[in-house]
């Protein structure tokens, strides 16, 4: 058939979209039937709708069954093969009616439908026509766009402004798909073809099921049977080893209980004594203590910091701190001890050494100095990962101010996770590399010194052998200056001592004040 041929004869379409589609389409025909040059007519055939349009002598028939939404696959599929099974004698085609370029869900479930039942070959015959009198998509879908590029580019737009040229346009299509197609568009040889091909695909996918279903049985029973081996066996060994415990138990019993205990008593007192010893032998020693400052910004985890540090150092280690409640707020400088690696740990916590004004804490400032004699060796500045403020930010011009310009010569940066960052910690290494430009200057000017805790509950065993790290680090760092401790020229030695002196006298009366207190 020439092309010709085609122009001058008659084209029958089958149209899949929802009743509200269909009618705005047969309403934007019947409002071109204006046209001299256009012709619309509506019937009935059977269940099916029918429009007939012809134009220039070309004519087309477009026949749509009424697809509810809430038909089955199956039931769809009738309704198309119906229109289908109506299209005697003619040339057949599909056309997909969208509304504003939108590909809803329930156009997806037609066109896998119309796959599923008249096979791949089907699209070669298909064209997209979204109607845009209204709200129509700013882009296109990616789903649309395959579909588009599975049939070939066949998508048509139609206006009630322009429906003359579009409908010719449209017309113009449909003989260019069948000219390519060879004349013949979907034919009933094709329809009994796919259904074959599914047919055959079915029984083969049933076949591989059974098959499947038949090794996995298989495989079930064998892993049972072995279970059930693995099992017995079990049991005889653990029935063998309950009655050799059983006789060893009723043999010795009463042996072991009193070597038990003994042994505790004397473990007891040999314990005692070496906390003595060391208590005794670090205390008049003060060259074997390393002191060392927590600086930060409320929040930053510096409390949460030196508890790890203090059950680390002194080989205390917890499984499951969970249920611990989260440190209080410092309001006062602390000082904690500790005896780590063959010498006295001096650990002194702190609240912010200056106000909201940026207005120095003097007195603060001599608390914490004077609680951390024979030192400051290190002062360690805390800062939570994932938080850098601008507070952050100015924090060590502030700490300079008070502490002198040579502070960052002693100080360590030490990074601590918290329960609020993420759920798998980062790479300390990673972090830094990829911080704000002003958190990276901030630890060059502290000699690239840097070091991470892990104060997480779900990751509380990676805080041991940072603690390690952060302790080596610590006892390089002192050995780098020759085991001297930092001056700040502003406060002497003596006066410091006298407050030290103070803040003793003042912590013992408190503590006989609460005894006082309690046994009232």
């Amino acid at each position: 058939m020439s092309h010709d041929g085609i122009m001058n004869g008659s084209q029958i379409m089958v149209v899949m979209s929802t009743v509200e589609q269909w009618l705005s389409f047969k309403s934007l025909l019947q409002d071109s039937s204006g046209d001299k040059h256009l012709q619309v007519t509506s019937s009935s055939l059977g269940s099916n709708e029918v429009c007939d349009l012809t134009a220039d002598g070309h004519s087309i028939s477009f026949h749509y069954a009424d697809l509810k939404q809430d038909l089955t696959e199956e039931g769809i599929s009738q309704a198309i093969n119906g229109c289908f099974k109506s299209c005697t004698g003619g040339i057949s085609t599909f056309l997909l009616l969208i509304q504003g370029g939108h590909y809803m869900k329930r156009e997806r479930r037609m066109i896998e439908i119309l796959q599923a039942h008249f096979g791949a070959e089907a699209l070669k015959y298909l064209v997209v026509l979204s109607l845009e009198d209204g709200k129509v998509a700013d882009t296109l879908d990616d789903a649309l766009l395959e579909l588009i590029s599975v049939c070939d580019g066949r998508y048509c737009r139609i206006t009630s402004s322009a429906a003359t040229d579009e409908l010719r346009a449209l017309l113009e299509m449909v003989d260019c798909m069948l000219t390519e197609n060879g004349m013949t568009g979907y034919t009933e040889t094709m329809l009994t073809e796919a259904r074959k091909r599914s047919t055959e695909d079915s029984a083969m996918k049933m076949l591989k099921q059974t098959v499947r279903e038949a090794q996995e049985k298989e495989e079930a029973f064998e892993q049972l049977v072995k279970q059930q081996e693995e099992r017995r066996a079990k049991e005889i060994e653990e029935l063998k080893a309950k009655h050799a415990e059983e006789r060893k138990k009723e043999a010795a019993e009463k042996g072991q209980y009193e070597t038990k205990r003994e042994s505790l008593e004397e473990a007891v007192m040999s314990h005692r004594a070496m906390l003595q010893l060391q208590m005794s032998a670090t205390d008049d020693n003060d060259t074997k203590k390393l002191s060392v400052i927590l600086l930060g910004l409320s929040g930053s985890g510096k409390s949460s910091a030196l508890n790890l540090i203090l059950e680390r150092a002194g080989n205390q280690y917890s499984a499951n701190r969970s249920g611990v409640e989260a440190p209080q707020p410092t309001l006062s400088c602390e000082r904690k001890e500790v005896f780590a690696a063959g010498r006295r740990l001096v650990l002194v916590d702190t609240p912010e050494l200056w106000d909201e004004d940026e207005v120095e804490n003097v007195e603060l400032v001599k608390d914490c100095l004077a609680l951390s004699l024979p030192g400051p060796h290190v002062f360690l500045l805390v800062l939570q990962v994932g938080r850098f403020t601008q507070g952050e930010c100015e924090m060590l011009g502030h700490l300079q101010r008070i502490f002198g310009r040579d502070l960052t010569e002693h100080t360590i940066v030490l990074f601590v996770h918290s329960d609020g960052n993420q759920r798998r910690p980062q790479r300390i290494s990673d972090y830094v590399a990829g911080a704000h430009a002003a958190l990276q200057g901030l630890i060059r000017k502290c000699g690239s010194r840097y070091y991470e805790l892990n104060a997480t509950a779900s990751h509380n065993a990676l805080s041991y052998p940072q603690v390690n790290d952060l302790l080596s680090g610590m006892n390089k760092l002192v050995a780098s200056h020759g085991g001297r401790s930092y001056v700040v020229k502003r406060f002497t030695v003596q006066e410091l001592k006298e407050r030290k002196k103070v803040i003793e006298e003042r912590k013992e009366g408190a503590l006989e004040v609460n005894y006082l207190l309690k046994d009232a």
